[in-house]
């Protein structure tokens, strides 16, 4: 019975890993030019975090760069531009759906509409 118990343990774990393998992932570099905080940071990265197809994602504002590890069988490029766009910042070509922009705070905006770090 232990015996049984095994194999039937380690035939699920090896069906498991094999599964986990072949997803088809891609990494994606996204100008997000619009980025100016941590705080944009974490609005893009909880957003999207819980979005299905994304593995990874990580925003450098310093960079202005978003890097998103997704399943390409669950999402696509546009759609994730999409979505950043949705949270209300540029995307590549995709510019920042504007009541979502409205809404971000005056640090996550553009120096041209006021926005941007305060001189100290």
């Amino acid at each position: 019975m232990k015996k049984n118990q095994f194999l039937l343990a380690l035939l699920f774990g090896l069906t498991t890993a094999t599964i986990a393998q072949t997803k088809p992932q891609l990494t994606a570099v996204i100008k997000t030019p619009t980025v100016q905080c941590e705080e944009c940071k974490k609005r893009i990265e909880n957003y999207m975090s819980h979005e299905a197809g994304i593995q990874k994602i990580n925003v450098d504002y310093k960079k202005k760069t978003t890097t998103v590890i997704y399943l390409t069988d669950r999402t696509n490029i546009e759609n994730i531009k999409a979505m950043i766009a949705n949270v209300g910042y540029d995307a590549d070509d995709v510019t920042a759906e504007p009541d979502a922009y409205k809404r971000l705070p005056t640090c996550c905006k553009k120096p041209e509409d006021g926005g941007g770090k305060k001189p100290n």
